[in-house]
C-alpha cells in the first residue's frame, strides 16, 4: 500500500521514483552510490545510488544501522551526496518518504533525533475505515497499477509551485503564536525535549505550503492548529519511554499545548 502510494504520487507528477528496502546489512554506499574503477579509461566513475531520484521511499528505515540511516542526513538537509572528495547534487525536486514499524522492536534501530527532525511530517496510516476496506476488498482484482495514474502536474510545474511557497505571508501575530507553542514544548513537564529551531523553521514552511494548497497567500491560526501535530509530534521526546507509543503520547501532549496556548484573533 505505502509503496503504491509513493509510486502513484511520483507518476502523477512525472517524477522519478526509487524504493530502498532498509535491512541491517544495508551499507551507506548501497543508497548513496559507489565509485567503480574503469579498466579501459584507467579512472574511477561514480555510480549513483537510488537516492538519485525525485521521490525516494525508505521502507522500514529503522531496520538499518544508525551508520546507514545517517547517510540520509546530508541528502535530506543539503540535497547533495559527498563521495570520494566529490559532491554530487541530487535531483530537484527531492523528497524522502520513510516507513517504520514501531511494534516489532527486535532487530530495529530507533531513528536519532537529528534524523527525525529532518522529516517535515509524521503520519500514522492506521486501519482504513470500514467503507474504504469494503471498497478495497471489492476492487482487489480490478486494482489499477501505479503506472496507469494520470499526470496531474509536470515536474516544471511542481518546481514553480515550490518557488511560490516563500511568497506566502505569515503575520507577526501568527509568528508569535507559533513561538508560544514551540516554547511550551520546551517548558512542558511531560517532555524531555522540545521543538528545535529547525523544527520551527520547518513548521513555518509547512504552513506556507498548506496555505498555497488552499489557494491563499496568507496563513491562519487554524492552519497552525491543523498542522501542529503532524509537524511537531516527532520532534519532541516524552517523559515515558514506551517506544511503540511514543508518537501517540507526543500527539496527545501537543493537543494539550494547543488548548493551553492563547489563539490570536
Amino acid at each position: 500500500g505505502k509503496t503504491s502510494l509513493a509510486q502513484c504520487l511520483a507518476n502523477s507528477l512525472q517524477l522519478d521514483f526509487k524504493r530502498i528496502q532498509f535491512t541491517n546489512d544495508l551499507l551507506p554506499t548501497d543508497i548513496t552510490g559507489v565509485s567503480i574503477y574503469d579498466q579501459e579509461e584507467k579512472r574511477f566513475h561514480f555510480q549513483k545510488g537510488p537516492l538519485f531520484a525525485n521521490i525516494v521511499l525508505a521502507d522500514e528505515i529503522n531496520r538499518s544501522t544508525p551508520r546507514t540511516q545517517s547517510a540520509l542526513l546530508e541528502a535530506m538537509n543539503e540535497k547533495q551526496v559527498s563521495a570520494d572528495n566529490n559532491t554530487y547534487i541530487l535531483n530537484d525536486p527531492f523528497m524522502v518518504i520513510a516507513t517504520q514499524n514501531l511494534i516489532e522492536s527486535q532487530g530495529a534501530y530507533p531513528l536519532p533525533e537529528s534524523q527525525l527532525d529532518r522529516f517535515m511530517f509524521y503520519m500514522s496510516m492506521g486501519y482504513p475505515s470500514q467503507e474504504n476496506e469494503r471498497r478495497l476488498l471489492q476492487e482487489q482484482t480490478a486494482r489499477p497499477s501505479p503506472s496507469s495514474v494520470n499526470t496531474v502536474l509536470e515536474k516544471e510545474e511542481v518546481l514553480k509551485l515550490q518557488s511560490m511557497v516563500d511568497a506566502i505571508k505569515i503575520e507577526p501575530v501568527l509568528t508569535d503564536y507559533i513561538l508560544n507553542i514551540i516554547t511550551a514544548t520546551r517548558e512542558s513537564a511531560d517532555l524531555t525535549l522540545g521543538v528545535s529551531p529547525r523544527g520551527g523553521l520547518i513548521f513555518q514552511q509547512a504552513l506556507r505550503a498548506w496555505a498555497l494548497v488552499k489557494g491563499r497567500d496568507y496563513c491562519t491560526p487554524d492552519d497552525v492548529k491543523h498542522l501542529a501535530v503532524p509537524v511537531l509530534c516527532h520532534r519532541v521526546i516524552p517523559q515515558s519511554h514506551n517506544t511503540s507509543r511514543r508518537f501517540a503520547d507526543t500527539a496527545s501532549i501537543i493537543h494539550q499545548i494547543l488548548e493551553q496556548v492563547s489563539v490570536p484573533v
